[in-house]
């Protein structure tokens, strides 16, 4: 008996969700397409192509609470902190951060315009690594978005790479690190990845199959 693959069968199961089930075959859609999609549909609009996501398992979930609650603890107060806030990165690409950090007069819309956005998180996951790494670091950059950070739950300890926005347009990485890291803009941060680590570790370990 051949086993799929839980994350195809998520795509599947969201695909149903499309008003056109068209919209996946297509390369030329804009934000505005996607608009009127369902409200519970994951989805990334990328250089005019839909692709469905599928939801965030615990461990990725734990990384992602963690790090936006660091973000949050000193936060200024005319900055909001979200979670997988859909942001207009160009006409025909809409993208959803694990955790984005905005201006507080951002218009109420959503995408948000990458013109409001100071910082980007993303979380790999096995499906992302690549994309992460590479393509979004590009589309972010493009978009001027200040800082893009990238944590890693797969490697062997929990990593942070922190990138900040050169002002030739492109991003600088400032540090890849697995230890405790307190950073200092845009503002003092903790990440206590080897807390995260013993604690992705202990899930690991106590995990049923399911």
């Amino acid at each position: 008996m051949v086993e799929r693959d839980p994350r195809e069968e998520e795509s599947m199961t969201a695909a149903i969700l499309l008003p056109d089930p068209h919209l996946l075959e297509r390369r030329d859609l804009t934000v505005e397409d996607v608009a009127g999609l369902p409200e519970d549909l994951r989805y990334e609009l990328i250089d005019g192509r839909l692709v469905l996501t599928p939801h965030a398992k615990p461990t990725h979930q734990m990384i992602s609470k963690n790090v936006g609650f660091a973000i949050d603890q000193h936060c200024p107060e005319e900055f909001v902190l979200n979670i997988e806030q859909a942001i207009l990165v160009a006409p025909r690409t809409e993208l959803r951060p694990d955790v984005v950090v905005l201006s507080e007069d951002a218009p109420d819309t959503s995408p948000v315009p990458a013109g409001d956005i100071l910082i980007v998180v993303e979380v790999i996951s096995p499906s992302s690594q690549r994309f992460d790494r590479e393509d979004k670091l590009k589309l972010y950059s493009d978009a001027g978005i200040p800082f893009y950070w990238i944590l890693d739950p797969l490697a062997e300890r929990v990593t942070f790479t922190q990138f900040v926005l050169h002002e030739a347009g492109f991003y600088r990485q400032l540090r890849h690190t697995d230890d405790l890291v307190t950073i200092e803009e845009p503002w003092t941060i903790t990440l206590d990845l080897p807390a995260w680590t013993r604690k992705r570790d202990r899930l690991r370990s106590a995990r049923r199959s399911g």
